[in-house]
């Protein structure tokens, strides 16, 4: 499968952005997917992740009630929608997807979960 994450942006703080990861080649039902995040100098972080029929999520402490990931596998689109926007926020974001449905936490935070990966798109909030 292929991912092609988009909706990236510059914003201004307490703003709000919506990403969004589109796969192509295989149907996406069949995948858990997460979102990470990478800064400048930083390592890549976990952000959300939604299990392949949507009915389970779980969120980074950082992102807890402010982000929300859900998905539309009829679209083939899993979104990452981002509410009140930190400037510690900014990062490359990139969604995962993994087909084992093993959507565990201890499991999902962990980027080797995840054998396909999007391009990444930038993030930018601005105090």
């Amino acid at each position: 499968v292929q991912l092609q994450a988009s909706g990236g942006g510059l914003v201004q703080a307490g703003g709000s952005l919506r990403l969004s990861c589109t796969a192509s080649g295989r149907t996406f039902s069949g995948y858990d997917v997460g979102w990470f995040r990478q800064a400048p100098g930083k390592e890549r972080e976990f952000v959300a992740a939604i299990n392949w029929n949507g009915g389970r999520v779980y969120y980074a402490d950082s992102v807890k009630g402010r982000f929300t990931i859900s998905r539309d596998n009829a679209k083939n689109t899993v979104y990452l929608q981002m509410n009140s926007l930190k400037p510690e926020d900014t990062a490359v974001y990139y969604c995962a997807a993994d087909p084992r449905r093993t959507f565990t936490p201890s499991l999902v935070v962990r980027s080797a979960q995840y054998g396909y990966w999007g391009q990444g798109t930038q993030v930018t909030v601005s105090s």
